[in-house]
């Protein structure tokens, strides 16, 4: 069984490598989330890291903004929520959260994994890169949107669903379900 600090850290690999691959000139094109380019795709996942480190009472450490350096200041919060996760106090440090009682380690493995992997494709799709998803977490995918009930479609969250091609393939059935179009 794969823990939650190896799948967040398999993850987050995955994003460095398609933030490190975006071209300069494609940080400003839109993306998938309506409203947001790549640049702010990508700050919103190192705000969600500093999100949920404030949900135990810790915020992130001092880094170049994403504006000053994009690459530089998701590396910050990539290594400090690892670092968290890789000891097992902290990533054990419970909170009261929207769905109860919870730790910062189920936390991460529910939602930033989730945001991870949606928002990765995002930011490939806005800067025209790979944006395949590993079919085993097009699974996980499903299962922590059908784990979020109705608040999946809450304003900001995701976008009412779109009806997929007849011939869509499972990636592109969970896309248009999470409101994407693939």
């Amino acid at each position: 069984m794969t823990t939650v600090a190896d799948r967040y850290r398999r993850l987050a690999a995955d994003v460095s490598r398609t933030i490190e691959q975006v071209p300069p000139d494609r940080w400003s094109s839109p993306s998938p989330c309506e409203g947001w380019t790549a640049l702010d795709v990508t700050r919103h996942l190192v705000e969600v890291h500093g999100l949920f480190l404030g949900l135990v009472g810790r915020t992130l450490d001092p880094a170049p903004s994403v504006e000053e350096d994009v690459r530089a200041a998701w590396r910050a919060a990539r290594d400090q929520l690892q670092a968290d996760l890789d000891d097992p106090a902290r990533a054990g440090e419970e909170f009261d959260g929207f769905f109860g009682r919870t730790s910062l380690g189920a936390a991460v493995g529910r939602f930033v994994c989730f945001d991870l992997l949606i928002h990765r494709w995002d930011l490939a799709r806005a800067a025209g890169l790979d944006d395949r998803l590993d079919p085993g977490e097009v699974a996980h995918l499903w299962e922590a949107a059908a784990g979020f009930g109705d608040t999946i479609r809450t304003e900001g969250v995701c976008g009412p669903a779109i009806e997929p091609p007849p011939d869509a393939d499972e990636q592109t059935r969970l896309l248009c379900f999470l409101g994407r179009r693939a």
